[in-house]
């Protein structure tokens, strides 16, 4: 119990503390006029309060991320309850932060966009395609499994589900955005946020009457594969400690934030407020289980995750957790996959300077993404989908060196960024030449190939940031 508290009350301190030293790092004030409220146009841009967006925001960065990941991520022991509190405070939050407060402070600018204004126009033609396959990959994938466990719920046709959730994705991807998310977004955040909160009442209460272990600290690697922690650890939890998906998604809030004050609360608060659900689930699923070879086994025995979710809700929260559990696995991936297909045709738009105010204008760019997703449905996606992973964190630490030049130009504290960026390289790199799907190669190879690579990324940042030119409006940002 003792881990499991400590970790919590480091991430809600890190909220607090690190959080407001983010926070100071640039200069936010209530007298400049927001996106929402300058651009107002009743479609994207739209004002919200502060509440509403941070629960969107954290519904559209979380959907089954931390709990998923947090499951897979439990196998290696309680060693992933170091990345998650850690990751989630110097990595995610400052991610998460700047995505959004950079597109803010750029008229809501897509992710593509902003790394093009700070990392050159090659790079964000590099972007624009990058993140728009990433998006229609998330969102397929959340179109199909969601489907898939419906059937199973209800015997209906796998093809009925898929034409229902595409006809709400594309709805949910034209309208504006106050009409369908904004009303259902805050709902479901705050019912994720239940769940979490009853599984670790009643894991402490498990812990206290000997029903249930709680693991303690062990930096062993515990997987019953040996999966080296180093760099799959740091791939597995992903949405829990820090996910490029979650550079895509901060725009949209970004648009409808009424304050600039509230960044930090929506875009910190958001990714800290997962990793204590990451934590938990990850807690929990130690201390249900076990060991990890029982994980192992439970993942097989139920079907993978979703099962695992189905079991731990029922058994810790009875027939509530059964509902809930149904949220968990149907509901919050289909709230993903919808904010994926927005954040694409929000890319597009940005892209080819497209105006989105027509209800037209938006079905022109939606439904071809939609054409593009009906067929992937019907082809075997499991092989693309394996490099999601990777493709996610590399994301990632391209908006965080992107991130890094955004604040050196602006006379700020770019070692906030850099740290991260030059980790999460070292990440992408060994496990693209480490992972089954990648190179194959054995693990001090690719591990020291990672690492330096990124020593040489530092090194050519540190040598030619005296050449980036420091912006002149130096309003936006603390000297």
């Amino acid at each position: 119990m003792i881990t499991f508290i400590s970790c919590l009350a480091i991430l809600i301190a890190g909220y607090f503390i690190y959080g407001s030293v983010v926070e100071r790092s640039v200069r936010l004030s209530d007298s400049t006029s927001t996106p929402a409220i300058r651009l107002e146009d009743g479609v994207d841009y739209v004002p919200m309060p502060w509440y509403k967006v941070f629960l969107i925001q954290f519904l559209n960065i979380a959907g089954t991320g931390p709990i998923f990941g947090a499951i897979m991520g439990a196998m290696f022991g309680p060693v992933a309850f170091l990345w998650i509190t850690f990751g989630t405070i110097f990595a995610g939050g400052v991610h998460d932060f700047f995505s959004g407060v950079i597109s803010m402070k750029h008229d809501g600018s897509s992710v593509s966009e902003i790394v093009g204004m700070y990392l050159g126009k090659n790079m964000k033609n590099v972007m624009r395609v990058f993140s728009v396959i990433l998006l229609v990959l998330v969102g397929t994938v959340f179109v199909t499994s969601p489907a898939g466990l419906l059937k199973s719920m209800t015997g209906i046709d796998q093809t009925i589900w898929v034409v229902i959730i595409i006809i709400y994705y594309l709805a949910a991807t034209v309208l504006p955005v106050d009409k369908v998310i904004g009303k259902i977004y805050p709902i479901f955040g705050a019912a994720l946020l239940f769940m979490a909160i009853g599984l670790a009442g009643a894991m402490i209460i498990g812990d206290i009457n000997g029903t249930m272990v709680m693991p303690e600290m062990t930096l062993q690697n515990l997987h019953p594969e040996g999966l080296p922690i180093f760099p799959f650890l740091f791939t597995t939890v992903a949405c829990g400690a820090i996910s490029g998906f979650h550079a895509t998604q901060s725009p949209m809030m970004a648009r409808c934030i009424h304050r600039e004050s509230e960044s930090k609360k929506v875009f910190y608060g958001a990714m800290v407020v997962e990793g204590i659900v990451a934590l938990i689930w990850c807690a929990v699923t130690i201390a249900f289980f076990g060991d990890s070879a029982s994980i192992q086994s439970a993942l097989t025995e139920y079907g993978g995750q979703s099962g695992v979710v189905g079991l731990l809700s029922k058994e810790l929260l009875g027939s509530i957790g059964s509902i809930l559990a149904i949220l968990g696995v149907v509901a919050c991936p289909i709230t993903s996959g919808d904010t994926a297909f927005r954040s694409a045709r929000l890319t597009i738009a940005d892209a080819f300077n497209i105006k989105q105010e027509g209800l037209l204008s938006r079905f022109k760019l939606a439904i071809p993404l939609f054409v593009v997703c009906i067929f992937l449905t019907t082809i075997d996606f499991n092989i693309i989908w394996r490099y999601f992973a990777w493709s996610n964190q590399t994301l990632a630490a391209i908006f965080l060196w992107a991130a890094t030049v955004y604040l050196v130009k602006n006379k700020a504290n770019y070692w906030m960024t850099l740290i991260p960026a030059t980790f999460m390289s070292a990440v992408c790199v060994a496990y693209l030449l480490q992972a089954p799907e990648g190179f194959r190669l054995n693990a001090m190879l690719s591990n020291g190939v990672g690492a330096v690579v990124a020593v040489v990324l530092f090194v050519f940042f540190m040598v030619s940031k005296k050449n980036i030119k420091v912006n002149d409006e130096c309003d936006k940002i603390a000297q």
